[in-house]
């Protein structure tokens, strides 16, 4: 139906054609692949911006601590049982801001 529509319309139009797929194409990869792909990435950096002192946070090598000193690139990381760790502000994988501990036990208080 497409082709025939280009074959009579003239030369214009015919070189066109074969670029309307490719067009579609990269308007797909755009919608599904780039567009959330920057949209988790301006989370990210807003979450690693918004990271204080008391917040839970993993690093990128799987570490879970506490957030004890924040400077402007590095963060001082409790792992607990004393252990301290700086840690580079762009390598925090997750920020966990939680208030209480869990309750595995599933009993109520």
């Amino acid at each position: 139906m497409v082709n025939l529509i280009f074959q009579t319309s003239g030369g214009a139009a015919s070189a066109i054609g074969p670029l309307i797929p490719m067009i579609l194409v990269f308007l797909i990869f755009y919608v599904l692949l780039i567009m959330p792909q920057q949209r988790r990435v301006r989370e990210h950096r807003t979450k690693l911006e918004a990271i204080q002192r008391g917040d839970q946070v993993v690093t990128g090598g799987g570490l879970i601590g506490k957030v004890i000193k924040v400077a402007d690139d590095e963060l001082t990381i409790d792992l607990g049982e004393g252990t301290k760790v700086k840690a580079v502000r762009t390598m925090i994988a997750d920020v966990r801001n939680r208030t209480e501990p869990a309750n595995d036990t599933g009993k109520k208080k």
